[in-house]
């Protein structure tokens, strides 16, 4: 074996390695493809699960605050009922009081001693 020789095996030696370097190269940017495809929808799949659970949990507010809407609503009807029972009342009182002064000298309180 000569000094050709050595350079032709080595000449067909770096075509084998360029070309197996090729295949490593190709099979690495595959899969790295593939890895990048798969991250990229299990971050899709996590979005969407995070998104879900937030619109449940704003649902859920809305409710509340739709809940809380409706028992304020029932408090003013109490409370307004409650202010015509009182006007009611004053009314009345004011009534008495008028007709119990235009009748003060015949009507007298008095306590009994001794009473149980």
């Amino acid at each position: 074996m000569d000094e050709k020789d050595l350079w032709r095996l080595e000449g067909m030696m770096a075509r084998v390695l360029g070309q197996f370097r090729g295949e490593i190269d190709q099979s690495i940017d595959l899969r790295f493809n593939r890895f990048q495809g798969e991250i990229g929808e299990d971050f899709r799949h996590q979005l969407s699960i995070q998104r879900e659970d937030f619109q449940h949990k704003l649902d859920l507010v809305v409710e509340g605050q739709h809940s809380l809407v409706e028992g304020m609503t029932r408090l003013e009807g109490r409370m307004e009922r409650l202010d015509n029972r009182v006007d009611g009342i004053a009314v009345d009182l004011s009534a008495h009081r008028r007709d119990t002064e235009a009748h003060r000298k015949g009507w007298r309180v008095r306590e009994e001693e001794g009473g149980e």
